[in-house]
């Protein structure tokens, strides 16, 4: 009997660390996982983007843009930071290059904002110099008005990617704020969809045209603190990684004017003894994943895509900030969860990740979130 229980084990374990692969397939080795340091000395890196000439940019949040050159040269570019509002889990977030990046240089953050006294979130549009050495505004903001905790910067969200259509997706955080959820004229607590060329609604949003109903920008709601969000190669799968409160990180399968559940107005302002997705809420969406009666404090998602990655081709890898390493989820081709694990070469490694996101080549991007000057940008690829 013990065999049998030492042998059952290790079969579960087998299947838990290569994905599960269907009946009848021979179970694939992970792949092993070679980490570098890319730039050290960070306080706080937020997001990275790759470029195709194979240039990484960063983000910090207190403030800051640093380009890596393809030789290895790590530069601080020149850019206007004055009104950011840095406080808290707010400051410099979310970064993602546009789509024509290779024409028109742009490329959208979404920060904490501070103008004549008043404080709020916003997307901004940017353009870079070829020689990446000037970011320079362009459209200041490109969104704005997004609300934000005003006195500690809780929640601020705040991801941006974009979507298989082309229009630019942004994670909100509901600020702490009990009403915000479920308040579908509010941007917090959502994933809000808008043209990244003007600014304005995408087309095909919910709400759109319907001014009684709710913002035109709004895609999603029912959100806590979107904190992550990854599309899925050659699908038009988006999901985005929430945090929780004591329990329930999760990640969601997003869909157009989708109610995600989360409703803590409960018997207070803020009352976060609620479910993350409420079952009383009728039409409430159920999340992919949850980390159940425990956080580990998920953020920041992405697909590996490519044969070289092997048995790891197709995970969805998630952030832990808390738990300190990065959560491989695989899902099946309707978005369902079949098996979740951790990278061991990750695990506990590094302390905080805070983003996770495969680059233009292939590699891995891993941005580290434990202050003091003592963060790190990351490359992860298999041997």
């Amino acid at each position: 009997m013990r065999s049998l229980v030492v042998l059952a084990a290790a079969l579960l374990l087998a299947g838990c660390t290569t994905g599960n692969p269907p009946p009848g397939q021979d179970i694939p080795a992970p792949p092993s996982l070679a980490v570098t340091v890319v730039a050290d000395g960070l306080d706080h890196p937020w997001d990275v983007a790759q470029a195709g000439d194979g240039t990484l940019l960063f983000d910090e949040r207190g403030g800051g843009l640093t380009a890596v050159r393809p030789g290895g040269k790590v530069q601080r570019l020149t850019a206007d930071f004055r009104g950011l509002f840095a406080t808290g889990e707010t400051g410099l977030m979310g970064l993602v290059l546009d789509p024509g990046f290779t024409g028109n240089r742009r490329f959208y953050t979404c920060q904490g904002r501070q103008e004549g006294g008043r404080r709020s979130i916003a997307v901004v549009s940017w353009t870079v110099d070829k020689g990446w050495r000037t970011a320079t505004r362009v459209a200041d903001p490109l969104l704005g008005g997004i609300p934000v905790n005003e006195t500690i910067g809780r929640h601020g969200g705040c991801r941006l990617r974009f979507d298989p259509t082309g229009a630019l997706l942004v994670g909100t955080g509901d600020n702490a704020v009990g009403t915000h959820p479920q308040d579908t004229h509010s941007l917090s607590g959502k994933v809000l969809r808008l043209d990244a060329a003007t600014g304005r609604p995408a087309a095909g949003n919910p709400f759109l045209g319907r001014p009684d109903a709710g913002s035109p920008y709004v895609f999603t709601y029912g959100h806590r603190n979107v904190q992550g969000l990854a599309v899925r190669p050659g699908t038009t799968q988006v999901f985005s990684v929430e945090q929780g409160t004591y329990r329930d990180d999760e990640v969601n399968l997003l869909r157009g004017g989708g109610n995600y559940g989360y409703d803590p107005v409960g018997a207070g302002t803020y009352d976060e003894r609620v479910p993350m997705t409420d079952p009383r809420i009728p039409g409430a969406r159920a999340a992919v994943w949850s980390s159940g009666p425990a956080t580990i404090a998920t953020c920041g998602g992405t697909f590996l895509d490519g044969k070289r990655w092997g048995s790891y081709d197709g995970l969805l890898l998630l952030g832990v900030l808390k738990g300190e390493g990065v959560l491989a989820l695989r899902l099946d081709r309707r978005g369902a969860l079949r098996t979740e694990f951790r990278l061991p070469e990750l695990d506990g490694t590094h302390g905080r990740i805070r983003t996770v996101q495969q680059g233009s080549d292939g590699a891995l991007y891993v941005t580290t979130d434990n202050g003091g000057h003592a963060d790190q940008l990351l490359r992860v690829t298999p041997t």
